[in-house]
């Protein structure tokens, strides 16, 4: 099978692409200038410099940056290098992606939508809570714990995290549990008693954000 595109960018997601696409694809380094079209795969800063390359032939990755001219295609997913079932998962279209790029991401199971310009910084925001801020908190909270000798038997805290975020799928706002859920005031002010700032402030302010 012929190439159908290239992708630059040998990091997490460009690995997982390509190793997702196979033949059709061409994963390439940084500097390379390959013909046809270009899917950048690459640090949001290094986008800019890197569409001016493939004029009218490129699309980026980058969720929460626009360039005039240079169509986004964005996968809300965490690569770690390797291809995945992403059924179902969504991808920001951007601009004018080319119709042979839709097919390969619909044929990954990603499901495409279209997201207007404007809108991308809080998309990505959303995005960067649900994913980024969402370890830092189970991160910090393992990290509280080891700190003062609590040992977590078995997966820890993943558990918890699982069957929360299964819940929250499966009933929305009602599948929210835990002392802020239930206006239990007396536990919220031992547990934020028992935290050091600025976890203390983090705790009541995230606890509270919903209401």
């Amino acid at each position: 099978m012929s190439v159908a595109f290239s992708i630059l960018g040998r990091g997490r997601a460009g690995r997982a692409l390509a190793e997702a696409w196979g033949d059709r694809t061409a994963l390439l380094d940084h500097e390379a200038r390959p013909e046809g079209l270009v899917l950048l795969a690459v640090p949001d800063r290094a986008v800019p410099d890197m569409a001016a390359r493939f004029p009218g032939r490129c699309v980026h990755l980058a969720g929460s940056l626009h360039l005039e001219g240079v169509p986004c295609a964005h996968p809300l997913t965490s690569f770690d290098g390797r291809a995945r079932d992403w059924t179902g998962t969504p991808v920001a279209m951007t601009g004018a992606v080319p119709g042979e790029l839709r097919r390969a991401f619909g044929e990954l199971g990603f499901a495409a939508f279209d997201l207007p310009a404007e809108w991308k910084p809080l998309y990505h925001a959303a995005a960067v809570l649900t994913s980024g801020h969402a370890a830092t908190l189970w991160l910090g909270a393992e990290a509280l714990l080891r700190a003062k000798g609590v040992a977590l038997p078995g997966r820890g805290l993943l558990p918890l995290a699982e069957a929360t975020l299964r819940n929250v799928a499966e009933q929305g706002l009602s599948g929210r549990t835990g002392p802020f859920a239930r206006g239990d005031e007396a536990t919220i002010a031992r547990d934020a008693e028992a935290l050091p700032e600025p976890w203390r402030e983090i705790f009541l302010r995230l606890g509270r954000s919903l209401g």
